[in-house]
């Protein structure tokens, strides 16, 4: 069994450093309310996310700044995401670090990935148990919320431009 898990932990991390590119649709849930949309993802850091929402939210995290958009209404939020463990996610040699030190569990079709930081933040990754590729992950916010990420991954290693990832200027 622990070979197995071994192994499960390089199959993960050849598969993620084959990736630079992650397009993806996501279910989010946080307190019981779910939202969903669609976002890209190009390591190192960045991550622009459209939410199918009455607001048009739009999220950018270009390596340490977090923008939240309100497209419908113009407003922008701007946060400070340095101690997030999410922010260890986007960046490819942060998650494989997480993958190397932490312990795996399984089910039938799911690899779990738990880790706790030395901030005791919680992480925890899901990758697929046949192909290796990443299902989504929970974290828990600064506010105490648990925030999981579900995904489907729609195409991997595609261009994207870097316009997706521009912070916007404040007015």
């Amino acid at each position: 069994m622990q070979n197995t898990l071994a192994n499960n932990k390089e199959l993960i991390i050849d598969k993620l450093n084959k990736i630079n590119t992650i397009h993806f649709n996501f279910n989010q849930t946080t307190n019981n309310e779910t939202e969903t949309g669609s976002c890209v993802l190009a390591f190192p850091g960045k991550l622009n996310c459209n939410y199918l929402d009455d607001k048009k939210k739009e999220i950018i995290i270009n390596k340490k700044s977090l923008v939240v958009k309100q497209n419908r209404y113009g407003k922008i939020y701007f946060y400070p995401i340095s101690k997030s463990p999410f922010l260890r996610i986007l960046h490819k040699p942060d998650l494989i670090k997480i993958i190397k030190n932490s312990t795996l569990s399984n089910d039938n079709k799911i690899i779990f990935i738990n880790h706790t930081d030395k901030n005791n933040n919680k992480i925890v990754i899901f990758f697929d148990k046949n192909k290796y590729n990443l299902l989504g992950w929970e974290v828990t916010d600064q506010f105490k919320n648990i925030i999981n990420f579900s995904i489907k991954i729609t195409a991997l290693n595609q261009e994207i431009d870097s316009k997706n990832f521009k912070i916007p200027a404040l007015n």
